[in-house]
């Protein structure tokens, strides 16, 4: 059965991206366009992955990083932050909610799967 992941981005463009890159390593991929409509996507359900983006309106991505890890179900659950953001104090925030890996935006595809095959093992 395959893996499932959730891509959680504001840009259409940029979950397109990362869902053909997923479902290329052969990944089930969801996908919501902030925190709060990740949290409706996902219900009661769970993914093997959560792939979000940092800046979003409605509820950015440590906000559900804080949220997912609060569900049982999630606490376990790999989570990668891909952002524009490289500033220290924010990995460090992402960290500290519970994030599992941070990528800087533009992605190399490549290098997302590397990261995701080792998440995921």
């Amino acid at each position: 059965m395959a893996k499932r992941a959730i891509t959680v981005d504001d840009s259409k463009t940029m979950r397109d991206m990362v869902s053909f890159t997923l479902k290329g390593a052969g990944f089930e991929v969801l996908e919501a366009e902030d925190g709060k409509h990740a949290l409706e996507v996902l219900g009661q359900g769970s993914v093997d992955l959560v792939v979000t983006d940092l800046n979003m309106p409605n509820m950015n991505g440590i906000e559900l990083i804080r949220a997912l890890r609060a569900k049982p179900n999630f606490q376990a659950t790999p989570i990668l932050m891909l952002t524009t953001e490289a500033d220290g104090a924010k990995k460090d925030e992402g960290r500290a909610a519970g994030a599992t890996g941070w990528i800087v935006k533009p992605f190399q595809p490549d290098k997302l799967i590397a990261v995701v095959n080792k998440v995921c093992a």
